[in-house]
């Protein structure tokens, strides 16, 4: 199993800045892809930014020069600075990674999902 633990949302006025953390542990022989989604509220979830273990990154196009996301491979640890924040960016900001386990029947790949964090942008 893997765990994904999210830190870093919170309130900022629009405009401000935010850095998501998201670090993954346990049977944990490799990550692909680490990234980050969110889901506002009656809204779908939909993709922010993705990063591979290479380094290749893919964005939103409502995020693209305002948004970065970067990774310590060391730590299994993905980040996600957000700046020039939007209201309607308020949401849940959820983690998401595609790994490599150690499993009883030998190497599986799997996707796993944090709980969340809170991201309120004020106008």
């Amino acid at each position: 199993q893997v765990q994904l633990v999210e830190s870093g949302g919170g309130l900022v006025q629009a405009g401000g800045s935010l850095r998501l953390s998201c670090a993954a542990s346990g049977s944990i022989l490799s990550i692909y892809v680490m990234g980050w989604y969110r889901q506002a509220p009656g809204k779908q979830r939909e993709l922010v930014a993705a990063i591979t273990s290479g380094g290749s990154t893919n964005y939103a196009d409502s995020v693209k020069g305002r948004f970065t996301i970067s990774r310590d491979n060391a730590k299994n640890t993905v980040y996600l600075q957000m700046n020039s924040l939007k209201p309607k960016e308020t949401a849940v900001y959820y983690c998401t990674c595609n790994v490599l386990v150690r499993s009883p029947w030998g190497p599986l790949e799997s996707n796993y999902w944090g709980k969340g964090t809170q991201v309120t942008v004020s106008s």
